[in-house]
């Protein structure tokens, strides 16, 4: 089978890094160049070593035009000032990892406009896309969470969110709050109520239930662990647990990495994985949901090799068959 060519820009960071570990195995993409003026002539597995004896490819500071698709992990901002200084031919399929195209006001940029890139929510536009927008980590963890509902016009009432996420989602730029020192045996809350992530979840809810009019109220954390999110939602409905659990599995009855656990859910089994995993709950008059993923997998780097999948017609699986870390 003949093999595509992508290229990725921003390769020294923590998604760069993802998408390495998973493309350089890829049965059908051929890895042409990976992009990162901080490191340019260096071997790419002095950076990231866990790649010793995998590739020999080395940073480039170019960016050749011979190639069929190109990964942007660069930082929020980013992605757009990169495009604006280094033109693209308009025949190269672009995934971009951060949040600069995310929204329907921001999708288009010159003459490309970005599809939302969340799967479960938009695979048919993927298919036929030139140009993805990966959704946020948070974004997809909760969305994941609650589209089933909003896809029968069932969000009715306000939805309460408290989600954590591991170290690796601050990116790989140290901050005060991203050292181990102070990391490590703490919790914290940030942006409370105001988090970015809420303009693309409520994008996506009002594309299934335009008559959603109630809030999503959303509590951040940092976690002091690596990798993954998981976030524990409720809100009041009048269904019964067995209705919720059906309206779940069937809407994520065709989607290979999304699956329902009739059994409670713990982060160790979606770690490494591009899975996510969904969990419901009835108490009283409340629907309680949990939601977890791997959020430099399934909310970054896999997602977007997902989307490469679906954009070029390969197996949506292929590259991302891979094993939790559950010990």
């Amino acid at each position: 089978m003949n093999k595509i060519k992508a290229g990725i820009i921003g390769g020294a960071g923590y998604t760069g890094g993802e998408m390495l570990r998973i493309l350089v195995n890829h049965p059908n993409v051929e890895i042409a160049f990976v992009n990162s003026t901080s490191n340019a002539g260096n071997l790419i597995s002095d950076v990231h070593t866990d790649l010793i004896g995998d590739t020999d490819l080395k940073f480039v500071s170019d960016i050749p035009q011979d190639i069929d698709v190109l990964f942007l992990c660069v930082g929020h901002g980013d992605a757009k000032k990169f495009l604006a200084a280094n033109p693209i031919s308009e025949d190269i399929k672009i995934i971009d990892l951060s949040q600069d195209f995310r929204l329907h006001e921001k999708s288009a940029f010159e003459n490309r406009e970005f599809v939302y890139g969340l799967p479960e929510l938009n695979r048919d536009k993927i298919k036929t896309a030139k140009n993805i927008a990966n959704p946020g980590c948070f974004a997809t963890c909760i969305q994941l969470g609650l589209l089933p509902l909003a896809a029968k016009g069932l969000i009715n009432k306000e939805v309460h969110i408290n989600a954590t996420t591991g170290s690796t989602g601050a990116g790989q730029s140290l901050s005060t709050t991203s050292h181990f020192s102070w990391r490590n045996n703490n919790l914290s809350i940030y942006k409370a109520f105001e988090h970015q992530h809420l303009n693309e979840i409520s994008e996506s809810l009002l594309q299934l239930q335009p008559s959603l009019s109630d809030a999503l109220n959303f509590i951040p954390q940092r976690g002091a662990f690596t990798r993954g999110i998981l976030a524990a939602m409720y809100l009041e409905t009048d269904l019964t647990l067995e209705e919720v659990q059906n309206i779940y599995e069937a809407y994520y009855s065709a989607h290979p990495f999304t699956h329902v656990s009739r059994n409670n859910i713990d982060l160790k089994q979606v770690v490494n994985t591009n899975k996510a995993l969904v969990h419901v709950e009835k108490h009283g008059g409340k629907l309680f949901i949990i939601s977890i993923i791997d959020n430099l997998l399934k909310g970054a780097s896999g997602q977007a090799v997902q989307n490469m999948n679906l954009m070029f017609g390969f197996d949506e699986t292929a590259g991302l068959k891979l094993k939790a870390a559950n010990f």
